[in-house]
């Protein structure tokens, strides 16, 4: 199965190639610049400004020596968080991109597509506190930022767009925030203030566990939308997270008893529906 990687040469892009590739697939990242030296394996590349609609639409039917065709599309290209261009710029930008893509996978004849959403549509930075713990895919959408905005709006367009079409199968992965080994270093330092990773309810994703998670998507997913929490089964702490979650949301129902350092970002629905299990963290990496 060949499959195009939007985003490919970024931190999240390189670890769903890697994961993509030891499973057996064959890889076209799609993207500005090709990734950078490092652990990752050569992988076909086809620089494509997504924000042009043409460009897009050429690379997903296929491009001359390099492969005929595509069975899937992982979008994972954006802008990746609020503050790095205007809002305006940011919006420009994701929208427009995701919009090629999906449209073009679909004149392309493509069915399934999986595509990065985030764990800001959740209501991070949690300035108003989450309606329940551990936040879940049920209650709707709230976004707080240009970029999260335009994640929610790229998961409606998902829908519709599923609706207009009933073979299509798209799924959006609410990633929460990356990380890859070189950074576990730094977590026991997050234990001095609870604040400091309130805002996402101090989760996180293991790039490794991403890449799991899309190729679950990939290979467990029938027609239609669902989207799905992503995040490691813990959180960046040392202390529990009933007492976290005590301290800094008194007043938020807790609607389970909280395993010690059971994550605040439920993957529930993920283990149900993909058979998503955490395989990497970052307790057992220091």
């Amino acid at each position: 199965m060949t499959i195009a990687v939007t985003g490919g040469s970024g931190k999240l892009g390189r670890g769903v190639i890697s994961w993509l590739q030891d499973a057996g697939y064959d890889i076209v990242n799609l993207d500005r610049a090709p990734a950078p030296g490092g652990p990752l394996r050569p992988a076909g590349f086809i620089e494509v400004d997504l924000t042009d609609s043409g460009q897009v639409i050429d690379a997903l039917s296929g491009v001359e020596e390099r492969y005929e065709s595509l069975e899937a599309v992982v979008h994972l290209a954006a802008i990746p968080a609020p503050g790095l261009l205007t809002n305006i710029g940011t919006f420009r930008n994701n929208m427009l991109a995701s919009f090629n893509v999906f449209e073009g996978a679909r004149k392309a004849g493509i069915k399934r597509i999986v595509h990065a959403s985030s764990e800001t549509v959740l209501g991070l930075p949690f300035d108003v506190p989450p309606p329940y713990l551990p936040v879940d895919e049920e209650y709707p959408a709230q976004p707080n930022s240009t970029y999260s905005l335009v994640k929610h709006l790229e998961e409606t367009m998902a829908i519709e767009l599923c609706r207009w079409d009933p073979e299509l199968s798209v799924t959006g992965l609410r990633f929460s925030n990356v990380m890859d080994g070189s950074e576990y270093a730094g977590f026991p330092a997050f234990d001095a203030d609870p604040l400091l990773r309130k805002w996402n309810l101090w989760g996180y994703i293991d790039v490794r566990d991403a890449g799991q998670a899309v190729h679950k998507a990939l290979t467990a997913r029938g027609p239609g939308y669902e989207t799905f929490i992503i995040a490691n089964a813990d959180t960046v702490m040392s202390r529990s997270s009933a007492s976290l979650a005590a301290e800094v949301f008194p007043d938020v129902p807790v609607t389970k008893e909280l395993g010690e350092h059971e994550t605040l970002l439920s993957i529930d629905k993920a283990r149900r529906l993909l058979g998503y299990e955490p395989q990497f963290g970052w307790r057992g990496s220091l």
